[in-house]
């Protein structure tokens, strides 16, 4: 397991739990996302140690911030092959995690592996984030929402602040520019009953990580006719 010594590494610099049974769940997942790879397109990183790094690494970033220790439940907008909520599933099994993507091939391969590495905190919903606001049981129901890489600040905001209670807070993973994007983005954030409140440079950087993270605080109800309707918000960003 020599391609899981940085993740023991980063887990015990982040406080989290890095026993052989914790590491084993990481490289079964690992294991299993690069075969299904080789049928359907998870993602373009195939050597395990960039594996390491720029998906379990890079996911677990906030896993000492107070915003993540303090949150039951998660939902993860725009999951992919299962990042960033996979990984944080593996260190907080105390957590519930639902993870939301629009393509129903993704979700299936996560499910059969949760199952293969015994993950059971982990929920998937084969939807897209305009749709499953709407309904009562998924609408300001989390405490706090991830997500990495899915869209700029003022798209992401409409499809991620719609679950999140009053109190809760949306952690965004960003790359550079993230300030950028905060500050074009506070009108949309006001609207949606969000306001940043810090941007938050990634504690790994020794690993070769440079994402920022976005912390944005719920200080209201998202007013109902957010979100818009499937592709508006990519298409017609709020100012």
């Amino acid at each position: 397991m020599e391609d899981m010594i940085a993740l023991k590494k980063a887990l015990g610099a982040l406080g989290a739990e890095s026993s052989e049974q914790v590491l084993k769940k990481f490289r079964t997942y690992m294991d299993g996302v690069l075969r299904w790879n080789q049928k359907v397109n998870l993602t373009t990183i195939t050597d395990p140690e960039d594996f390491v790094v720029k998906h379990f690494i890079d996911s677990i970033i906030c896993a000492d911030y107070p915003e993540y220790e303090d949150a039951k439940k998660i939902i993860d907008v725009g999951t992919g092959a299962g990042f960033p909520g996979i990984p944080l599933a593996i260190i907080s099994p105390e957590k519930e995690f639902t993870l939301i993507d629009s393509l129903n091939k993704r979700l299936k391969i996560i499910d059969e592996l949760c199952q293969d590495t015994e993950i059971k905190n982990v929920v998937t919903l084969h939807t897209r984030a305009e749709e499953l606001a709407g309904n009562k049981d998924h609408r300001q129901q989390y405490d706090l929402c991830v997500s990495r890489a899915v869209a700029n600040m003022s798209v992401l905001a409409e499809y991620c602040l719609p679950f999140i209670k009053t109190g809760g807070f949306l952690l965004a993973y960003k790359g550079p520019e993230a300030e950028t994007e905060v500050k074009s983005a506070e009108h949309a954030l006001w609207l949606l009953g969000g306001r940043a409140e810090e941007v938050r440079e990634g504690k790994l950087t020794e690993f070769g990580i440079n994402h920022k993270v976005v912390v944005i605080k719920k200080i209201k109800d998202t007013p109902s006719k957010y979100p818009r309707k499937p592709g508006t918000p990519a298409k017609e960003p709020l100012k």
